[in-house]
């Protein structure tokens, strides 16, 4: 078994070297990174800056029981890069600060480091700072994105119309139903600590939860077939609720079909075990970070074909309402029931 090196022998400054070691800056705009007492950034002419940030509490929006420190790294960078995406921008740095627990290891914060060292490369992102602090408590990350778009090709919320076509990528529910998953083979752990957990036949929901992939591919696509939406979301708390912000801040209704929501078959066979409505689990799950957008009826040809975007229904009167219509042609209005922080 290697040596387990414990914070206070290498101390706030050497971890940060330590750190600072992997880090490898890929980002024209960074122009000085960790090491300073900031960090500098040089953006693109004719570009806005866009900035999002996260909080990731342990206990609330990770269980280490069954989420390695690693995974937590990875999709801490993701969500946020998810964030940059739904603005129609692209990531370019991250800062990231840590309150860590006392029965936290070097090598573990490391291992959270390597995962965040991933989901960088993965999304060219640089990592140019941060701070770190004891907690009295378990462990806290909070990570700040930027990002840059061209001027005036920032996408919000508040932009849909009536006859905009709904769109999302991917598939929705999976990642509520690897939640499920875990949460029961962690009761089956605590109730026997000898048994084993039976995750073999659930890769697919399990990836969806502990490891979600921030959807700068269909970013880049959709520039590539020169589509701009007029509204744009990720959904982190649930398909519903997210329709209802982009209908809240546009001032519209909006329509989705439910033979339209798209199913993956692992999700479908999960729900089905669990005794769960699939809709319900698409609707609220949440945390799937896919991408839901708008864009104006006219681009349909452009989009109706693509293998990893499906079409909803579309942007209504707000008089309308908001609603998910049924198989039978009935109209059921939507709320959203998704994850709510307090």
């Amino acid at each position: 078994m290697s040596d387990i090196t414990p914070l206070d022998k290498v101390g706030e400054f050497g971890l940060i070297r330590r750190i600072q070691e992997t880090i490898t800056l890929r980002q024209p705009s960074t122009t000085l990174g960790i090491g300073d007492d900031a960090a500098i950034l040089t953006p693109a002419a004719q570009h806005d800056i866009v900035v999002s940030t996260d909080l990731l509490v342990e206990g609330v929006h990770f269980d280490l029981t069954f989420c390695p420190l690693k995974h937590v790294g990875y999709k801490a960078v993701a969500v946020n890069v998810s964030d940059i995406a739904a603005m129609n921008a692209l990531p370019t740095q991250i800062v990231v600060g840590l309150a860590i627990g006392s029965r936290y290891s070097v090598e573990a914060i490391e291992e959270l480091y390597e995962g965040m060292r991933m989901a960088c490369e993965a999304y060219n992102v640089d990592l140019v700072g941060g701070d770190t602090s004891a907690s009295r408590g378990g462990l806290t990350i909070s990570i700040t994105a930027l990002g840059q778009v061209e001027t005036g090709r920032a996408v919000r919320r508040s932009g849909a119309q009536p006859n905009d076509l709904i769109c999302v990528t991917g598939d929705l529910g999976g990642a509520f139903l690897g939640l499920q998953v875990l949460e029961r083979e962690k009761a089956a752990f605590l109730a026997d600590p000898d048994m084993q957990p039976e995750l073999a036949n659930y890769t697919y929901v399990l990836q969806r939860q502990l490891r979600p992939e921030a959807r700068m591919d269909v970013i880049h696509e959709l520039r590539d077939l020169g589509l701009t939406p007029t509204s744009m979301i990720d959904i982190s708390d649930g398909l519903a609720s997210e329709i209802l912000h982009i209908c809240t801040a546009s001032g519209t209704g909006a329509r989705i079909f439910s033979e339209n929501l798209p199913a993956a078959n692992p999700m479908l066979e999960v729900a089905n075990e669990f005794n769960l409505d699939p809709i319900m689990c698409m609707l609220n799950g949440g945390e799937d970070y896919e991408l839901l957008f708008t864009l104006p009826l006219a681009d349909h040809t452009k989009i109706k074909n693509h293998p990893d975007i499906t079409i909803l229904g579309h942007i209504t009167e707000k008089s309308d309402g908001v609603n998910l219509i049924t198989k039978a042609g009935q109209p059921v209005p939507i709320t959203a029931q998704g994850f709510q922080h307090f």
